[in-house]
Formats: structure tokens, C-alpha cells, sequence
């Protein structure tokens, strides 16, 4: 688990180029989600008709930052990081933080979120005793949460990252979001893939699948379903290390996983995950979630 950017834009970049323009009206809207592009597409409305829906797109979004990114530092992520402790966290981290530990006791602890530490020690530069120094705060298990306050287990030193899994939380939300609209025919794009329903001529949606060099591998369709994917290569940390690290210790046997599944969150966790899990353990772990399915590993 890692801050994903780059292998955000290749899984956007590839959703987008899978869906060619249609017959009558389309309403597109871009912006950002957590620091990196992100998109959605309305069949069948002008952009007249949409406004009133991208505007609540764009506060929605700037509620879910607030509690979610990194990069803003009073958001509720940022405040636990740096005192160590949360009071009254967002029903919104509860319920991430609740599929987390899902993920976590599944993947034998390979899935982390407090894998933070390693990965700002190992994207610094670092080496030696400040590596194992951070190595040591590794440990989901250790990290209370409760509906009234998270606490983790050493202040100033642990820090948690939701980066392989959050995007997909938004995505879930702004999926929720189009549904409140009573929307059915929407392609959304928050960093991970959610279609909802189907284009208007009729047809799935079609997303396609990068590689970590960007190219298309494959391209698959999708209807009321999301898709997530993960390549550790996508950016360097240093030397031949890549993004998503394994706490372990252990090397990535894959270049890309991509995962689809009824929901955002758990497509996105679990290639996270799976990326960082030895082969012979990759059909076990997928098991535990049914209807969650590999469409791409290589």
C-alpha cells in the first residue's frame, strides 16, 4: 500500500480511451480526487442539465478530500497522523477503515494501512536504521478504532496511508451520489472505475485494462460493477522498489492486478493487496470475497 498517483493516471487513461463517443447527448465533467484526474460521464443529459449535478459532484468531493487526503493537512486523515489520535472520526473513515481490517485478516496482514512510515522513509531516500526504525511502527492490529476515536499505536512516529482503497471509497460515494439523482446510465471515474448501468445505445460499458507502461492490455465490459487496478511499478520509490510495498519485506510477483467487484473499495483494496501477494496464495485470498473477481494479472 502506497500513495498511488502514476498508477492512477494510467487506470484513468485507459478508462477514458475505452469509451468511444456516442450518438446524442453526453455530458462530461473532469477534475481531481485526491491529488490526481478523475472524470464521469452522463448518458443522455446536456451540460445544461448536468451543471446542477457536477456542482454536487465538486462539494461532495471536497467533503470526502476533507476527510480522506493526504495532502490537505486538516483533513481527518492528516490530524490522525500527526497527534497520533482522532476524536469522533466520519461515519465515512469508519466504514473504510472497517474494510481495511477485512482486507488486513484476509490477506494474513499483507494489506496495511500503516505501511506510511516505510513508504515516506523508503521514497526519502532512506536506509538502514531510519528504514527498520519505521519498519517498526508497521502493525494494523496495534491501531485502535472505535465510533468515538482511532488512536494509533505511537505518536509521531505511526501514520496510516488510504491510498490503496480510498479512491475507491470515492468512487462509491459519487456512484451513491448519481443514484440519489436518480442517474442510471453513468461512467464514474475517481481514481477507480464504477458503471453504473449501461451506455445509451444499449451496450455495457467498455473499460480498458493499462499495463504499467500505460498501454491497453486488455478491455473488458462492465455493467453495475466497478474495477480497480494496481501496477507496483507504476512509480519508483528507489532503486528497483516499487510503490506498493509488501510489509513483510517481500518483493511484488506481479506488474499489474486488476480486480472487479460490486463495489469501489473493495475492487480497489484488493488489488492493492494482491499485487503485493506471492502467486500461490492469490486464489485463496480472492476467494474470501465472492463475486470478486481477477481480470487481469501479469
Amino acid at each position: 500500500m502506497t500513495i498511488l498517483t502514476r498508477r492512477r493516471f494510467l487506470a484513468i487513461s485507459a478508462a477514458c480511451a475505452a469509451v468511444p463517443a456516442a450518438a446524442g447527448n453526453v455530458a462530461q465533467w473532469r477534475g481531481i480526487a485526491l491529488g490526481a484526474p478523475a472524470s464521469l460521464r452522463l448518458e443522455g443529459s446536456t451540460d445544461a442539465q448536468a451543471a446542477p449535478i457536477f456542482a454536487a459532484v465538486e462539494a461532495e468531493l471536497n467533503r470526502l478530500e476533507d476527510i480522506f487526503s493526504l495532502y490537505r493537512t486538516h483533513s481527518q486523515i492528516s490530524q490522525l497522523n500527526r497527534i497520533g489520535h482522532l476524536v469522533t472520526p466520519a461515519p465515512e473513515l469508519l466504514e473504510v477503515l472497517s474494510l481495511c481490517s477485512t482486507l488486513h485478516d484476509a490477506s494474513g496482514g499483507v494489506f496495511d494501512p500503516t505501511i506510511q512510515p516505510l513508504w515516506l522513509a523508503l521514497a526519502s531516500g532512506a536506509a538502514g536504521p531510519q528504514v527498520e526504525r519505521a519498519r517498526q511502527t508497521i502493525g494494523w492490529d496495534k491501531v485502535h478504532v472505535s465510533a468515538g476515536e482511532i488512536r494509533l499505536p505511537h505518536p509521531g512516529r505511526s501514520a496510516i496511508t488510504l491510498n490503496g482503497i480510498a479512491q475507491g471509497a470515492i468512487t462509491d460515494r459519487i456512484a451513491a451520489l448519481m443514484r440519489s439523482f436518480d442517474l442510471r446510465d453513468v461512467l464514474v471515474d475517481m481514481g477507480e472505475v464504477a458503471a453504473l448501468g449501461q451506455r445509451s445505445n444499449g451496450e455495457p460499458w467498455r473499460v480498458g485494462l493499462a499495463k504499467p507502461d500505460g498501454a491497453v492490455a486488455k478491455r473488458i465490459t462492465l455493467q453495475d460493477r466497478a474495477v480497480a487496478t494496481s501496477a507496483p511499478e507504476g512509480t519508483m520509490l528507489q532503486g528497483d522498489q516499487g510503490h506498493v510495498l509488501n510489509p513483510k519485506g517481500l518483493g511484488a510477483p506481479y506488474q499489474a492486478v486488476s480486480i472487479s467487484a460490486s463495489q469501489a473499495a473493495l475492487a480497489d483494496g484488493l488489488s492493492t493487496a494482491l499485487c503485493v501477494t506471492p502467486r500461490a496464495k492469490t486464489n485463496a485470498l480472492i476467494s474470501r470475497f465472492p463475486g470478486a473477481r481477477i481480470e487481469m494479472s501479469i
